[in-house]
């Protein structure tokens, strides 16, 4: 009998799409709470810095969902996962606490692939 193993190197790894569809939840959630946030500030170097922060995270939606959509050839149903606290000094603690948890989590997943398309998203990758 013979068996085409090149099928089974082209299944997508269900594993690492979760992982990308967690990401584009927690960005989407992080946006919504820096859009809360940049109201709250009562500088406008603040709110500047906050909107760079914005853009920043709207950016790493994008990537995250051209990902997505290139492994399973649909976009993302994308929710907000997470509430945004209410307090300025607990959504600033929050957004901090997200922040270092999201780049480990982002190293885990470009870690977890060969894929020379999405490595190209993570420009301090060392192999």
């Amino acid at each position: 009998m013979y068996y085409d193993y090149r099928y089974y190197s082209r299944q997508p790894n269900y594993d690492f799409i979760s992982n990308i569809a967690k990401a584009i939840d927690g960005e989407f959630s992080a946006i919504q709470c820096y859009n809360k946030l940049v109201k709250m500030v009562p500088t406008e170097k603040e709110k500047s810095v906050i909107t760079e922060i914005i853009k920043d995270e709207n950016n790493h939606l994008d990537n995250f969902t051209q990902i997505y959509y290139s492994l399973t050839g649909r976009q993302p149903d994308i929710s907000k996962s997470h509430e945004c606290p209410t307090r300025l000094k607990d959504i600033l603690e929050y957004s901090f606490e997200d922040e270092q948890e999201s780049v480990d989590s982002y190293m885990d997943i470009a870690y977890s692939t060969d894929d020379q398309n999405i490595e190209g998203f993570y420009p301090r990758r060392n192999r």
